[in-house]
């Protein structure tokens, strides 16, 4: 577990927040939290992974923000360092967003980058 102290590498907008909370409250089983990873796919290299966290993985580091548990995979965590967590919606779609300052460049469909 990394150091409370420290800056958290991953955080969530205040409206991620909520709609978590939302969604974690809806759910059917308990959940714990948030998974995000990063997974190779897509036209730029890497795709990010997001589900809710039912259980603990030993392979993850466990971050909280804003009241939420957030599990980052280990091998993952170098590309998501510094990394919002923001969540979007307007007329035709709703979405989680990553605002991730590693990211050098980003496909046309926006659903993979490049670090």
């Amino acid at each position: 577990m990394l150091n409370p102290v420290m800056l958290s590498p991953v955080t969530l907008s205040d409206a991620a927040a909520s709609r978590l909370k939302e969604l974690m409250a809806q759910s059917p089983e308990p959940v714990l939290g948030l998974r995000i990873g990063v997974k190779s796919g897509g036209c730029s290299g890497l795709s990010y992974t997001l589900e809710l966290a039912t259980e603990e993985k030993t392979d993850e580091e466990t971050l909280e923000d804003k009241g939420i548990k957030v599990f980052v995979d280990s091998m993952a965590m170098m590309f998501l360092v510094g990394t919002e967590v923001d969540y979007q919606q307007n007329k035709m779609n709703a979405s989680f967003v990553f605002n991730n300052p590693n990211e050098k460049s980003r496909c046309g469909c926006g659903e993979s980058f490049r670090v």
